[in-house]
C-alpha cells in the first residue's frame, strides 16, 4: 500500500502489556482498540469447546462460516474488551493461561489466520484504531502510519501476568506463567505462518524498567512528533 493507513499497531509477545497500553492509547487519541488477540483467543475456546480437529480442513472451514463474532469495548481503561462469540459472552473464560495456550496453536493454523485477518482488515478499513497482537504491524496492517513493538524480559512479564490474574481473584503459580510465556514465545516465533517478529520500521520500546504509563506517554509522543514508523533502538 502506498496510502498510509489511519492506524496505529501495537505488536509485541505475550504478557508485555500490549493490551493495557493499547487500551490507554485509543482513549488519548480517541481511536477504537483492536484486541486481535481476543479475537484468536475466543476462537480457539470455540473450536475446543466443539471438538473440532483443528488439523481438519474441512471441518474447521465449515466450523468458521458459520462464526459471528463480536468485540464489545472495555467498561473501563483497565478492564478487558467483551468477547461474544455466536452469542455466547466468553469474555471472563477466554483470559485464562490455558485459552492463552491454545490461541497460540490455532494462530498458527492458516485457515483460521486468514479468516481473522479479514475480519481484522474489515474493522480496522475505517482508521482511527489500535491495533494490537503479534504480526498487526507486519501482516495486517503493514501500511499502518504508526507502528510499535513492545518487548520485555519474559520473567517480567510473567510476575505481571500473575499480579493481573491474582487481582482477578486466580491464584497462579509463577513459575508455572513463566514456562508458559516462555512456550508461547517459542511457538510464537517459530511457526511458519505470521511469526512474531518485528516490523522493519517499527519503533521498539523496551518496558522491562519502566511503567506501562511511560510506554503510553512514549507512544502519543511518537505519533504527535510523526516519528513512528521510522527504526529506532529500544531505550
Amino acid at each position: 500500500m502506498s496510502k498510509k493507513q489511519n492506524i496505529i499497531t501495537i505488536d509485541g509477545p505475550s504478557g508485555v502489556g500490549k493490551s493495557t497500553v493499547s487500551r490507554r492509547v485509543a482513549k488519548k487519541m480517541g481511536y477504537t482498540y483492536l484486541d486481535t488477540g481476543a479475537m484468536y483467543r475466543a476462537v480457539g475456546f470455540y473450536l475446543d469447546r466443539i471438538g473440532v480437529d483443528i488439523h481438519n480442513f474441512d471441518a474447521l472451514s465449515l466450523s468458521l462460516a458459520g462464526l459471528r463474532l463480536e468485540l464489545l469495548p472495555a467498561v473501563t481503561e483497565i478492564s478487558d474488551v467483551g468477547v461474544i462469540i455466536n452469542g455466547e459472552d466468553v469474555s471472563d473464560i477466554i483470559r485464562n493461561p490455558e485459552a492463552a495456550m491454545v490461541a497460540s496453536r490455532v494462530s498458527a493454523i492458516p485457515v483460521i489466520r486468514e479468516k481473522l485477518t479479514e475480519m481484522q482488515r474489515f474493522l480496522g478499513s475505517r482508521g482511527g484504531v489500535v491495533a494490537e497482537g503479534r504480526d498487526i504491524g507486519t501482516v495486517v496492517f503493514p501500511g499502518a502510519r504508526h507502528k510499535f513493538f513492545l518487548d520485555a524480559d519474559p520473567r517480567e512479564r510473567a510476575r505481571r501476568r500473575v499480579i493481573q490474574m491474582r487481582e482477578r481473584g486466580v491464584e497462579v503459580d509463577e513459575e508455572e506463567i513463566l514456562a508458559i510465556t516462555l512456550e508461547r514465545d517459542k511457538n510464537d516465533r517459530e511457526r511458519d505462518i505470521a511469526p512474531l517478529r518485528q516490523a522493519e520500521n517499527a519503533v521498539k520500546i523496551d518496558s522491562t524498567n519502566i511503567t506501562l504509563e511511560e510506554v503510553v506517554i512514549r507512544i502519543l509522543q511518537k505519533v504527535s512528533e510523526g516519528e513512528a514508523g521510522q527504526p529506532c533502538l529500544s531505550p
